[in-house]
């Protein structure tokens, strides 16, 4: 890769468990697939005594180093440590969550002969730098700037949380984007690139991935992409349907087998996996086997699953994912006839069951399958990156994105009471204005606490922070104005600020959920760790090279003395001599595995200076018989 920085802007898919980057280049979208050539990359981050793992390696891994193989790291970003899916997820993960001190959830993991804690941001830009470095591998130039997708039901905090993990992966995040809005941008140029223009069409996207699930309801005119309505759920996904099946099993082996494994971190990750595996499979087959070779004290574990069985343990999961498509439609105002498509997009509506169960809420309506749903969203995302960077084309000419709040946001009255000010569906970016005044007499401080939700009373929707508007003038209650305002912008951030109309006195927040968020100095020291992390995977592939090189001028050497006339011609001691070298320095290789680059260099310097002048006899050797020949033939 050259030092050639790229002009553009990637765009990244952060799943929960798969993630995909994109690009925009020669007037399309091009997904890159990995070193590994896979177009999707798992969000794992392993650990162990050598290395910081990443992606497909990390996740092949998992069952061998399970309390060091970290996965779900979006399940906790922006979250408290005391969540109730939180603290619910804790017990079915074979990696250790702790509580900071803070109320803020850190992973722990055994690193280098070390433990070491991580916050989620951490883990999350792991696998967002390995999106970087795949598109750099492609490009060919270094990459700054990116778009990344959210599921479109994050709050604030978990906006903010995964735009801190893009800056300590070395990105700048232009712009964070819902994750259903931009499939719809995939299906929306897809149309435009088949014919002409349908004039408006109703588009209903049903996200449902790995570990979240989103429901948006869009117009898409012209052009011009509008987002009527949003609903969903930031815990639920293919993840969930793994957990029941896991149960399923955990269950048979304690009835059948005497065994449990609820302990064992290594055989609960062998069999996750396995399920996962089954779960795939019953999306094209109605039957499959479950088969564990030397799970418990080395005894196998075999296990039959129909499809059928699947969707009665899932039955409830599965229902539960139409009630945000009935809500979305309520909020439109739009009947279910009007929707001219619904599109499936994340990997998880390839279930058959969930398929039909939409079918039927849709009165039989074929379902639109015609983007790929685990690229859809690093597709749109890619097409943002382009037009935030100023790429142009036809195609996305006259593209707009307008996207909406997907919860009512206002502040706490007295007596506990939710008072919206930006109505949920609202579309952003926005500015919405709301007087308040004070509850008591002679009030010279108002505290403004910030929620969402869309309950009447503040404690059951999210406190999102507060501030205080001091110095204000003593008046009897209810008298002074306080004009609140909410600006929201186009990456759904938010910011709040109180002003008193008689004084001019302002105060103001911008939403950071202090302790849920990074601040400066936890960044700081992330970026440099994440330094420190890509010196050390540069060092181990450095040294893997040099390892590798002095393995194979061995091996080429060995196979060059096998011949009976190279021994001939080099004599019996000076043969004695190379393959006594060589031997020595196999030896070497085999007792020093964890040997630093400069000393494999250095081996291999020992070993060519035996080696080299003693097969240089071979080729002057040939210079002369060369001669000699060229001397008969001019006789």
């Amino acid at each position: 890769m050259s030092n050639e920085a790229f002009d553009g802007a990637i765009g990244i898919d952060l799943g929960t468990t798969y993630s995909c980057v994109a690009v925009w280049e020669n007037d399309r979208v091009e997904i890159i697939a990995n070193d590994q050539g896979n177009r999707t990359t798992p969000s794992q981050v392993a650990f162990t005594e050598e290395e910081r793992i990443i992606g497909d390696a990390a996740k092949n891994q998992g069952a061998m180093n399970p309390a060091n193989t970290v996965f779900d790291a979006k399940r906790l970003i922006g979250r408290r440590f005391d969540d109730a899916s939180v603290q619910k997820d804790m017990k079915s993960w074979p990696f250790k969550v702790i509580d900071n001190g803070n109320g803020k959830p850190k992973i722990q993991c055994a690193y280098k002969g070390d433990d070491k804690q991580f916050d989620p941001e951490e883990i999350s830009s792991m696998v967002l730098t390995s999106m970087k470095e795949t598109a750099e591998a492609y490009l060919g130039k270094t990459v700054s700037k990116a778009v990344v997708t959210v599921p479109a039901y994050f709050n604030d905090a978990q906006r903010n949380a995964t735009k801190d993990a893009g800056a300590i992966a070395g990105l700048e995040v232009l712009r964070i984007i819902n994750e259903p809005t931009a499939a719809s941008i995939a299906y929306g140029l897809d149309s435009k690139v088949e014919g002409e223009s349908k004039g408006e069409q109703t588009i209903l996207i049903f996200d449902l991935g790995g570990g979240t699930f989103d429901v948006s309801l869009l117009t898409i005119n012209d052009g011009v992409f509008t987002v009527k309505a949003t609903a969903g759920d930031t815990h639920l996904g293919g993840e969930d349907f793994d957990d029941r099946l896991l149960e399923h099993f955990q269950k048979e082996m304690e009835k059948k087998k005497k065994w449990d494994i609820k302990d064992n971190a290594r055989a609960l990750r062998r069999v996750k996996a396995a399920c996962e595996r089954a779960k795939r499979t019953l999306s094209s087959m109605t039957k499959t086997s479950v088969e564990i070779d030397s799970l418990v004290d080395g005894e196998d574990f075999t296990s039959n699953i129909s499809r059928a069985k699947f969707e009665e343990l899932c039955s409830d999961l599965f229902t539960r994912c139409l009630d945000p498509v009935a809500k979305v439609l309520e909020d439109a105002g739009v009947a279910k006839k009007q929707v001219n498509e619904v599109v499936l997009v994340g990997g998880s509506t390839r279930i058959p069951k969930i398929q039909a169960l939409l079918t039927k809420f849709f009165d039989g309506k074929e379902l639109n399958k015609t983007i790929n749903p685990d690229e859809a969203v690093a597709y749109g995302a890619a097409v943002q990156a382009a037009l935030l960077t100023g790429m142009k084309s036809e195609k996305t000419a006259n593209m707009i994105l307008l996207d909406v709040v997907p919860l009512s946001l206002g502040i706490e009255m007295q007596g506990g009471v939710f008072a919206p000010v930006v109505p949920r569906n609202t579309t952003i970016p926005c500015i919405k204005k709301s007087t308040f005044t004070t509850a008591e007499n002679n009030q010279t401080m108002v505290t403004f606490p910030v929620y969402e939700g869309e309950r009447h009373m503040c404690k059951d929707n999210n406190l999102l922070g507060q501030f205080e508007l001091t110095g204000l003038p003593a008046m009897p209650k209810g008298v002074p104005e306080l004009e609140t305002t909410f600006e929201i912008d186009a990456n759904g951030l938010l910011k709040v600020t109180a002003k008193d109309k008689s004084t001019g006195r302002t105060a103001n927040i911008s939403i950071k959920n202090d302790a849920g968020r990074l601040n400066a100095d936890d960044i700081e020291r992330m970026l440099e760790d994440a330094k420190k992390y890509k010196a050390d995977d540069e060092e181990k592939k450095e040294r893997l090279k040099v390892k590798e090189e002095l393995s194979n001028y061995i091996t080429q050497m060995q196979g060059t003395l096998e011949g009976t006339e190279i021994q001939q011609r080099l004599g019996n001691n000076d043969v004695q001599k190379v393959e006594a070298a060589l031997g020595e320095a196999m030896q070497w290789l085999d007792l020093n595995d964890e040997a630093d680059r400069a000393d494999i260099a250095n081996q291999k310097r020992v070993l060519e200076r035996t080696v080299k002048p003693i097969m240089s006899k071979l080729w002057r050797g040939g210079q002369r018989d060369q001669r000699g020949q060229k001397g008969r033939g001019r006789k």
